[in-house]
């Protein structure tokens, strides 16, 4: 059955995913290949050719119909999917699966110009216009009407369609608009989410701290969204801010997939997440999922981002603990968006696709099949560039589909548990990342890269889980800079290391609850006792400064004056101030640093942690990383990706 699979120990993981996804597996025979296609850029001539080089690629999968709401609603009411109906026809008769998306990421200029109230108003009060993409309000009843009422009917026209495998809502929620409405809908919807949140006036006066600065309210009217200001805006509004945009944006997505469900229950869904950033809390969207789908895009002309996608990937399997995910978008080749966009070289795409797939991805999908000729995008890669078939990018691309195909047993297997797991939680991404803190540097996604990049390095798999995850499973528990925290979550800590657990906690950790309010008693609040020490004073380094330690190796960033309260001195700086720490407590250990170590001493403290707490590691040199995917019948298939050399071997 997908979603199992047997440990060494002879254990079975338990069953993940959803009942529906086994329509989208049986619509596939291999990992999921192919990209977005949109024949609506393209005449009869071109579609033509597009089945016969789908065929040849080896193409079993396209996401159809993302941008498409403007041509299958050219005026309000007037639909027209016969364009639609002959694509996936055609699709179909050829053997691609087909994920079909809902159309609403981008509205039609009619509606703009029919209900200009649905257009977005940025924190100084400007409106955002069409001509673009996602140029609507998340808070409008009127977008959400007409969305919801395009999606009711391309549901019911394709609920039996031969080729529909996956429902595809929207299109990277929080690209563009995650953080830029402020109109008075956006406004009233707000006031809601906060009566509903705190209930009555005096406890959204206490949880914001408002008899700072006089900003104590009363009136529910006096509430706005946190607009242009003329100094620091209070902290708990604009965090509050931010899990309300989450939430807006995740209503729009429920209402699609209600008519979804409604209409086509046995179909999964899905939507893609853009690129790891702080806009939408991506372990409560799982939870509505079937699926996760995800876009990555690592840049050929950073070396580090190799590692980055890795991360991004191991985040994407545990938004749903351990379900295999799906890769949405990648590049064949450059993308068009950055300043300096580099090609990939030979090989340099495959191994980005297999990449995922060890990582735990069920599918490597592009964007897109066919390079536009004309749009903002025209200079993004695709499968089938500009040259067309006679390219190296296209004999890779078929080539890759031939290598995909060849190991069916992949599709649905279940990666296998690590050892090891880095916490995240988007809540405190969001709040530590507030300004009028000591130091800019303190930054969530800088912080996770270091602290997984050294099991990474080692080729160690690592998890990335949630504050409500049950971390019992793991030996290994990264904590990276978790400035906001319940005292829930606080002792659930404790209780895991006093259990047997190892801990490895950074700096600035265990400062505000929930609300932005700071823990007093000293810091790091309700993790003294746990770590076995106390934090007299922040001393954030200056811009580009270090501190010694005493046995060679620097501090950079950050540092703290700690005072020992049982704790055991790891790393001293030179003048013999403790740096890195270990505390006894219960039958596990918790390991603290006070500062963020260089790159070479950041892999030499976690090794040790590692080692503290009987996490292995395989015997492969550095640029290697090995991961096992377990198949329904139990058998362990080996991925080796070898990022010196530029090859992957599989089996």
């Amino acid at each position: 059955m997908y979603g199992q699979g047997t440990f060494e120990d002879g254990q079975r993981q338990p069953a993940v995913g959803t009942a529906r996804l086994a329509h989208f597996y049986d619509r596939l025979d291999s990992i999921a290949y192919g990209g977005d296609y949109n024949p609506e850029q393209w005449g009869p001539e071109t579609h033509a050719e597009d089945a016969e080089l789908m065929r040849a690629a080896g193409v079993n999968l396209t996401t159809v119909g993302i941008f498409s709401w403007a041509k299958s609603e050219p005026a309000p009411g007037a639909y027209d999917f016969g364009w639609l109906d002959a694509h996936l026809d055609r699709l179909a008769d050829a053997g691609v699966a087909v994920c079909l998306a809902t159309m609403t990421a981008s509205p039609p200029p009619w509606l703009a110009r029919l209900h200009p109230e649905t257009l977005p108003v940025m924190a100084d009060g400007t409106r955002l216009h069409p001509g673009s993409r996602q140029h609507w309000c998340p808070s409008s009843p009127v977008f959400r009407q007409y969305a919801v009422r395009l999606v009711e009917q391309l549901a019911k026209r394709y609920a039996d369609h031969p080729a529909l495998a996956l429902w595809h809502i929207g299109n990277e929620f929080g690209c563009h608009i995650s953080r830029h409405c402020h109109c008075e809908v956006s406004t009233a919807a707000f006031r809601r989410w906060l009566r509903a949140r705190y209930g009555t006036l005096d406890a959204l006066n206490s949880a914001w701290s408002t008899d700072f600065w006089s900003q104590r309210y009363g009136d529910w009217e006096e509430i706005h969204t946190p607009r242009t200001a003329p100094s620091f805006r209070n902290p708990t509004q604009r965090l509050d801010y931010l899990r309300f945009s989450s939430d807006e944006l995740l209503d729009c997505y429920r209402a699609e997939k209600a008519v979804l469900d409604a209409v086509t229950p046995g179909i999964p869904v899905t939507t893609n997440f853009v690129p790891l950033a702080p806009t939408l809390d991506l372990f409560k969207w799982a939870r509505e999922m079937d699926v996760v789908s995800y876009d990555s895009y690592p840049d050929p002309h950073d070396p580090d981002s190799v590692h980055e996608a890795a991360f991004g990937y191991d985040v994407m399997r545990g938004l749903r603990d351990g379900q295999p995910w799906l890769l949405m978008e990648h590049a064949p080749g450059a993308v068009n968006w950055r300043t300096r966009n580099g090609r990939k070289p030979r090989g340099r795409m495959r191994l980005d696709s297999w990449q995922a797939v060890a990582h735990g991805a069920d599918s490597a999908l592009f964007f897109q099949w066919r390079q536009s000729r004309g749009g903002a995008e025209k200079f993004h890669s695709a499968m089938v560039p500009h040259g067309g078939r006679e390219t190296r990018m296209f004999r890779e691309v078929t080539e890759l589909g031939t290598e995909l195909a060849d190991h069916p047993a992949l599709l649905g297997s279940v990666p296998e548990r690590a050892e090891s797991a880095l916490l995240l939680d988007w809540p405190n991404w969001w709040a530590l990342e507030q300004d009028a803190h000591p130091s800019a540097d303190a930054a969530m996604l800088d912080a996770a890269h270091a602290h997984h990049r050294p099991l990474y390095d080692a080729s160690v798999p690592c998890d990335v889980v949630p504050v409500d995850r049950d971390w019992s499973p793991y030996k290994l528990l990264l904590v990276p800079n978790l400035y906001s925290v319940t005292q829930e979550t606080a002792d659930r800590l404790s209780a895991y290391v006093a259990a047997g657990g190892t801990l490895l906690m950074s700096y600035f950790s265990g400062i505000t609850d929930e609300y932005d309010r700071v823990h007093l008693g000293g810091y790091p609040g309700p993790f003294r006792e746990l770590l076995g020490l106390s934090v007299e004073e922040f001393d954030p380094l200056p811009e580009g400064g270090t501190l010694r330690f005493g046995g060679g190796g620097e501090g950079t960033l950050w540092s703290e004056e700690l005072t020992l309260e049982g704790a055991a001195p790891i790393l001293t700086y030179a003048d013999g101030r403790p740096a890195v720490t270990r505390n006894a407590h219960g039958a596990g250990h918790a390991w603290y640093l006070g500062t963020r170590p260089d790159p070479v001493t950041m892999r030499a403290v976690l090794d040790r942690a590692r080692l503290d707490a009987g996490v292995r590691a395989p015997e492969v040199p550095l640029g290697v990383q090995v991961r096992t995917r377990i198949t329904s019948d139990g058998r362990r298939v080996r991925i080796r990706l070898d990022h010196r050399e530029g090859t992957v071997t599989v089996g």
